[in-house]
């Protein structure tokens, strides 16, 4: 259908009919011969990946349970909005038949919710709290394909990698932090194949997208709480300043600095540091934040003892590190941007929008988007990226950082570019 909601059997398919196909496909596959048709896009990407990946889809899967399990429910910052994950998916457990799981960003189940009976059939598979369900550990299913591709998936039967989850049907959907867009996790509703129903998808992606505005209001409400306490100072203050949250969301300005979120350093702490688009500041702390004061240094100026760090050795996170002489910053990129700059740190001449549009889509006709997206990237890399050919700036030292495990490099990019690169050995 080519829309991020897209129910695993077509409309008018009768399941079991399409489940019996489904499996002559996944054979086929399987066997390296001829498919009698072709899976979904996203199936055929996942299972690209897997078996580039060598992962055995007869192979008894997931990987062990996790013993820190406390701690990752704690971190995921998942646990206050339980109550609200669980009870808005319980239309899709009355029948008893459906569990709704809920996992960290890694795919790591936290908790589960469900009838008895479909919890000991789950035991059996080992889906199971603590386990692994990774799109690398546990084969195609919602909750690691939604965390790769960052979108709502529905698989159902044969679609699963792992042959041993063929009598099963799942809905997952990615959730976002709002607050910086990095993955919290998913949430996902499992249960046997014939209770496959594109109303349970639509009902998983309803809920997460919820979860997501409840967390932008409660957002909301802070930045408020920040801009009541920073107002009188922003008011007293001689030169231009801004008051921001931890995370770089402007709550309140002073003498017209227009800006919505700024880069703070990985570690904020009281005193000077250099920020890529206000350059060298006075930081100052508030309650909740961050008092921001530019000293008027040109922010295009980084200094060629500065360093950039591309590091994209986790599959599901891709970050970039910038360290200067007045310390470091971090920020967590969007797939696409992820994309653009390993394209970008592989080619240190430069390239043009076109060049990248025909890397990435494979068609030189999209430079228009691929320049959209460099705006983004520059807006918040300021004196990190140069334009003119494209590339990272002359002054920077680079560090790329990729996996040991070459395959696992970016593995939601269907780009044919990044996959030349995923099939080069890593150096030993």
């Amino acid at each position: 259908m080519g829309t991020d909601i897209e129910p695993a059997v077509p409309a008018g398919e009768d399941p079991r009919s399409y489940a019996q196909v489904l499996a002559e496909v996944y054979d086929a596959t399987m066997a390296g011969g001829k498919s009698p048709a072709r899976p979904r896009d996203l199936i055929s990407a996942s299972w690209l990946r897997l078996r580039r990946g060598g992962v055995d889809p007869e192979a008894v899967r997931p990987r062990p349970i996790v013993a820190d399990l406390e701690l990752r429910r704690r971190e995921s910052g998942l646990a206050p909005l339980l109550p609200d994950l669980i009870g808005g998916l319980a239309a899709a457990t009355a029948g008893g038949d459906n569990i709704v799981v809920v996992t960290d960003s890694h795919g790591k189940v936290l908790w589960r919710s469900g009838a008895r009976a479909v919890l000991n059939r789950a035991d059996r598979l080992g889906f199971v709290e603590g386990a692994d369900w990774a799109e690398d550990s546990a084969g195609t299913n919602a909750i690691g394909t939604a965390l790769v591709s960052r979108t709502a998936v529905q698989i159902f039967s044969a679609e699963h990698f792992l042959r041993s989850h063929h009598a099963w049907t799942c809905s997952g959907s990615p959730i976002r932090d709002p607050r910086d867009g990095r993955l919290m996790g998913a949430i996902d509703v499992s249960g046997p194949a014939n209770t496959v129903a594109p109303m349970v998808l639509a009902l998983v992606d309803a809920v997460a997208r919820l979860t997501e505005s409840s967390l932008r209001e409660q957002h909301r409400r802070q930045l408020d709480g920040l801009r009541s306490v920073a107002a009188p100072l922003l008011a007293a203050a001689h030169r231009p300043a801004l008051a921001v949250d931890n995370h770089g969301w402007v709550a309140a300005v002073g003498r017209t600095i227009d800006r919505g979120r700024i880069a703070l350093p990985t570690r904020v702490q009281a005193g000077t540091a250099w920020l890529p688009e206000l350059g060298v500041c006075d930081v100052e702390p508030l309650p909740g934040g961050w008092l921001v004061l530019p000293a008027g240094d040109d922010p295009t100026t980084i200094g060629v003892r500065s360093r950039v760090r591309l590091d994209l050795r986790d599959p599901h996170h891709s970050n970039i590190h910038v360290q200067t002489e007045l310390g470091s910053w971090s920020h967590e990129l969007s797939p696409r941007h992820a994309e653009i700059l390993f394209l970008l740190a592989v080619t240190p001449a430069g390239t043009s929008a076109a060049e990248l549009a025909a890397d990435i889509f494979g068609d030189r006709g999209r430079a228009i988007t691929v320049r959209a997206e460099m705006s983004r990237l520059r807006k918040y890399l300021v004196g990190v990226l140069a334009a003119q050919p494209y590339r990272f700036a002359d002054d920077m030292a680079l560090d790329l950082m990729l996996p040991a495990d070459r395959s696992r490099l970016l593995p939601h990019s269907l780009a044919a570019t990044i996959g030349r690169h995923r099939s080069v050995v890593a150096d030993e």
